[in-house]
């Protein structure tokens, strides 16, 4: 396919800001680093864990990079995109992720669930990785459900590690009383901050190279601006930088100058 006019007016060979990026291309950063370092003790302990951080700080992609890492003939992973599906919900998922027909009635369909989760580790040999994203959506009995099933072997050993990922609300919430017998269980939390400037600048240099242009494209001021309407943050320093470059583009301009980048910030704040 090839590339939109304004991504060839920069001789780029593909948009440069946007999610298909594999895993191993992805710009490490030292929160990033941390928090893969966390879910990996996670899962080789078999424990649980909570990742954190604000809109499109990079949660998700710091999941996708561990979970690229992980064998697939000794891990099976279920990923829950977004938890709002209720207490049935969550065994039920487990279930069919484990190849099985869920059971109708609850108390079987909790046992079904409990036994393809101890199969997976004595007949398959394999860890299950339960990764649960927007984890701040949990409800209270989901969160109970959830530190039930983590029961194996009179409280011996989990059946499987658990990565929740979410909001900051995630934290506070776990740290509510009625949540004392799962918040025990956490082994690791981490929360990803937002990036830094020279962050946010390298950020954009290694976006752009991967893309085909290793010369400076953003200007200093220009990137200046783009990190302080970002806040620092992936995702939003993703639509910034795209629509400084368009707005370059449609000028001519060769370099993303502090106008180029004014004009873009000011097309993603109008109402």
């Amino acid at each position: 396919m090839s590339p939109a006019p304004w991504a060839a007016h920069f001789g780029l060979s593909r948009t440069p800001f946007g999610k298909s990026i594999p895993a191993r291309d992805l710009f490490a950063r030292a929160a990033h680093a941390e928090a893969m370092a966390r879910i990996s003790f996670c899962i080789a302990e078999t424990a649980l864990g909570v990742v954190t951080g604000d809109v499109g700080a990079g949660k998700t992609v710091a999941l996708r990079a561990a979970v690229a890492a992980l064998d697939p003939t000794r891990h099976q992973v279920i990923y829950i995109a977004n938890p709002a599906f209720g207490t049935r919900g969550l065994y039920v998922t487990i279930v069919r992720a484990l190849g099985a027909q869920p059971r109708y009635l609850k108390a079987e369909l909790m046992a079904q669930a409990s036994d393809l989760l101890a199969a997976e580790t004595a007949e398959r040999h394999r860890r299950v990785v339960i990764i649960c994203d927007e984890a701040h959506l949990l409800q209270p009995d989901q969160l109970e459900e959830l530190r039930l099933l983590t029961n194996s072997d009179m409280d011996f050993a989990s059946p499987f590690a658990a990565i929740l990922a979410g909001q900051p609300t995630l934290n506070r919430q776990l740290r509510m009383g009625m949540f004392a017998a799962l918040d025990q269980r956490i082994a690791t939390r981490f929360t990803i901050k937002p990036m830094d400037l020279a962050e946010s600048a390298a950020y954009l240099k290694h976006h752009l190279a991967l893309a085909g242009r290793n010369d400076p494209v953003f200007a200093d001021d220009a990137t200046a601006r783009l990190h302080r309407v970002s806040n620092g943050l992936p995702r939003a320093l993703n639509n910034a930088a795209v629509a400084a470059l368009i707005a370059a583009a449609a000028d001519g301009k060769d370099l993303i100058d502090d106008a180029c980048a004014k004009k873009a910030v000011a097309e993603l704040t109008r109402d």
